[in-house]
């Protein structure tokens, strides 16, 4: 095959990739088809695809591969079979994409024994890059305790595919935890006992106390409360109202509120979504982010509320 042919083949097959919303658009992650198998392990992408005509159709990428020439390209599209290491945070960075997603914290949600831009396609495999997360597109198929690939209907689906008890995912088992522990007790958690999650034979909304601005019936995801990102609060549970509590029309609009958790004070994460009917002296106070309305402002609620035990009703 002479370069010629090679070089409109890969175009070609690039153009498929990259266009949002086509009904041609396919995975973006390389397969030994490249270029009509010729491109496949090639390592030099200047071969085929000139740096300047390289996602036309796609200006906020192209800005970006652009400045970042070819480092960038197995990010989106993978190693081309040659073994080299993807570049995710090549572009997901706090300068670049700085909310996609938020990456400002300590605390992330860390494989032991991956590192690096490796840890983000344990859980984004293929995703296709065009700026709407979808389910089961942007999220990596873990098999379902049936022993086979379903579909995700939510975000904390694909969180209780490894955060269970008895069916983990093979490379990834949670160990040395007790059975309680909600590392590997919320699935059942989850399904049986938090009004957080979803109860078998429960028809009404979700639960009463909440701000005037949630959105009825809703049940609450992991990721409304737990950013797998970046966080400086500990059990990777969200420093500001950005990055998660995604069912508040507040949220939607702009609003942002910080979240400081330590020694078992959660007031400020509860009151993002919750606000007492009741007049109480206590639901009057701050909590410390500019909103009140939980029963106790400051102290320990963990003395009365633990998430992920089955010997309680939920938080």
């Amino acid at each position: 095959m002479n370069l010629l042919f090679r070089y409109v083949a890969a175009v070609t097959v690039g153009v498929l990739l990259v266009v949002p919303g086509s009904s041609l658009a396919v995975d973006l992650i390389l397969t030994p088809e490249h270029g009509g198998g010729s491109a496949w392990e090639l390592s030099e992408c200047a071969a085929c695809h000139p740096i300047n005509f390289i996602h036309r159709k796609v200006p906020d990428i192209r800005d970006i591969v652009q400045r970042k020439g070819y480092e960038s390209c197995s990010g989106c599209h993978g190693d081309n079979g040659t073994g080299e290491q993807r570049q995710c945070r090549i572009c997901h960075n706090s300068d670049d994409l700085p909310t996609s997603p938020h990456l400002d914290g300590f605390n992330r949600h860390a494989f032991i024994g991956i590192e690096g831009d490796q840890e983000c396609v344990t859980c984004h495999q293929a995703s296709d890059m065009d700026g709407v997360f979808e389910l089961n597109r942007d999220l990596t198929q873990f098999a379902a305790p049936v022993g086979h690939t379903q579909r995700y209907f939510n975000t904390s689906e694909f969180c209780l595919r490894c955060h269970n008890r008895d069916h983990q995912i093979p490379g990834f088992e949670i160990e040395g935890k007790d059975f309680r522990d909600p590392l590997i007790a919320m699935e059942d958690n989850y399904n049986r006992v938090d009004f957080h999650g979803r109860r078998p034979g429960h028809t009404g909304r979700t639960y009463s106390g909440l701000r005037a601005d949630y959105r009825y019936p809703d049940v609450v995801e992991c990721t409304d409360c737990h950013d797998m990102h970046a966080t400086d609060n500990p059990a990777l549970l969200i420093d500001r109202q950005q990055k998660g509590a995604s069912r508040l029309f507040e949220n939607r609009s702009g609003g942002d509120r910080s979240i400081e958790i330590f020694e078992g004070e959660f007031a400020q994460l509860c009151v993002i979504c919750h606000r007492m009917e009741a007049n109480i002296e206590e639901a009057m106070l701050d909590t410390g982010n500019g909103l009140s309305g939980v029963h106790q402002s400051s102290g320990d609620c963990l003395a009365c509320h633990r998430h992920g035990l089955g010997a309680q009703s939920g938080l």
